[in-house]
């Protein structure tokens, strides 16, 4: 199912000498799934499959004996994400996380080959234990679980599922769907961004770093992510091999609210605020989102005037880049393209970023400007700039 995320575009990256500051002792094999709790999984399914391009793979509920949720789960290349609404009962945490935070990321699951070693690893270096280590057991074989809390009601799900030869895990059943529209070509998890409240950047950098074994790949500071009214801070973590990138945002002061203030206020505390997912041809697959109703942040014309003064030559044509809103930016390693889609929900709150790495390792600074003034256009459309 997994390949190894170090081999881009043909061009074989040793991530774990990039990285030698991070301490590999979990260690992590990538990014297993992502699980929403949302007010209907099964719309938000469907929204996904008919717009982003997913696919059916399992579901859970009252059909495969389990009470107190339903859960979909959909898949695109090694993208997995399930959507899961609660039941009517007693004290079920996922109403008051969607009351609480709206449809948004509750579990950010990692592929680990020992999720009780996980958990003692991080648990005994700090970290505060969600999910005890726990095996669940099917006629396909066994999932070993374990989980740790971290920013707001956030929380990483440790899955070892070497013993395990079912479609996702215990207590699923494969969702057969005849309706499975095309992929738009997403592929894997890039990386995921939080964003946490003001002073909290260095302590989830600490976290991530003495309790996971992170390194601080890339630091921007409030000169580099500003315009005239806004601004924030932004350390990148990554994990040894380089599979796990989380970027942690704060607020910066600035003439207005900025859009990490913006968002804490309507999630109601830190979150997940985007999750980047890599494709081998930006244009196809934003030409194929654009085609099912996804919406994109407009980018002012005036950026593509001097682009390629600052990106040389690029294989692209810039004219399609332009047409599309694609965003390019260059470091020692080669460049990338991307672009970001609006709220995939009713609140100013997650979002999808769509990159293409043509080598590049960066994360966009080159874009900063354009892409967060993009951002305030749509502040202001709603009054909250």
């Amino acid at each position: 199912m997994r390949e190894d995320l170090t081999k881009i575009n043909n061009t074989t990256y040793s991530l774990d000498k990039i990285f030698p500051d991070a301490q590999d002792f979990l260690p992590l094999l990538g990014t297993d799934y992502v699980e929403y709790y949302v007010g209907n999984a099964k719309q938000a399914a469907h929204f996904y499959k008919t717009a982003l391009g997913f696919q059916s793979l399992a579901y859970a509920g009252l059909e495969t004996g389990v009470t107190d949720r339903t859960s979909y789960v959909v898949v695109q290349d090694k993208i997995r994400i399930v959507f899961t609404t609660p039941m009517p009962g007693e004290d079920n945490e996922i109403f008051d996380h969607i009351k609480k935070h709206g449809d948004g990321v509750k579990v950010i699951a990692l592929w680990v080959d020992d999720a009780k070693k996980a958990w003692e690893e991080t648990t005994s270096r700090g970290a505060e234990s969600y999910l005890e280590p726990k095996t669940e057991k099917d006629n396909d074989g066994e999932v070993a679980t374990s989980g740790i809390k971290i920013y707001g009601d956030t929380v990483h799900i440790f899955v070892e599922r070497k013993n395990y030869k079912g479609t996702f895990m215990p207590g699923f059943e494969k969702w057969e769907s005849h309706y499975n529209p095309e992929s738009v070509g997403l592929k894997y998890i890039d990386h995921m961004v939080a964003n946490v409240g003001w002073n909290e950047m260095n302590i989830w950098e600490k976290f991530y770093n003495e309790t996971m074994g992170f390194a601080n790949l890339i630091t921007f500071d409030d000169k580099d992510i500003s315009t005239q009214y806004t601004a924030l801070m932004s350390k990148v973590m990554t994990n040894g091999n380089g599979r796990v990138k989380f970027p942690i945002n704060e607020p910066a002061k600035g003439k207005k609210k900025s859009q990490i203030e913006e968002y804490l206020d309507f999630y109601d505390g830190p979150g997940v605020q985007h999750v980047a997912v890599a494709t081998d041809d930006i244009v196809s697959t934003v030409s194929a989102m654009k085609a099912r109703g996804v919406e994109f942040l407009y980018v002012p014309g005036v950026y593509y005037d001097t682009v390629g003064d600052r990106v040389g030559e690029i294989a692209e044509d810039m004219a399609i880049l332009k047409k599309h809103g694609i965003l390019v930016d260059r470091d020692d390693e080669g460049y990338l393209l991307q672009i970001f889609t609006k709220p995939l929900t009713d609140r100013p709150t997650l979002f999808f970023e769509i990159i293409q790495r043509k080598g590049a390792q960066s994360f966009g600074k080159g874009n900063f400007k354009a892409l967060f003034e993009s951002i305030e256009a749509e502040q202001e459309r709603r009054g909250t700039l």
